[in-house]
């Protein structure tokens, strides 16, 4: 069984017991937060039901270096700069209904 977990934006295949890693969720290390699902499936079909999954977060950290290079020809431009994006290890812990 799996489930359509959105964060950030995004959406991510997860199953209960999976790690994964997403943009920044506000939260200390250790807490759970409820994330809305967008549907479950199993082997026998599929369900658009009203749930939520619960994660707890395991650390924060940021992300891979990313360079940007600005530059035009035959104007003496040129510019140089990065961006680290934060990120959240999150485990899902459980998915349940909305009710």
């Amino acid at each position: 069984m799996f489930a359509v977990v959105k964060s950030g934006g995004k959406q991510y295949r997860a199953s209960e017991g999976q790690e994964l890693v997403v943009e920044l969720i506000k939260g200390d290390v250790g807490e759970t937060v409820e994330l809305p699902v967008g549907f479950v499936a199993d082997e026998s079909g599929f369900d658009l039901g009203d749930r939520t999954a619960k994660a707890e977060i395991l650390e924060h950290f940021l992300g891979e270096k990313i360079h940007v290079y600005k530059y035009k020809a035959k104007k003496d431009y040129r510019k140089k700069t990065g961006h680290r994006q934060r990120l959240t290890r999150i485990r899902i812990t459980e998915v349940s209904d909305g009710s």
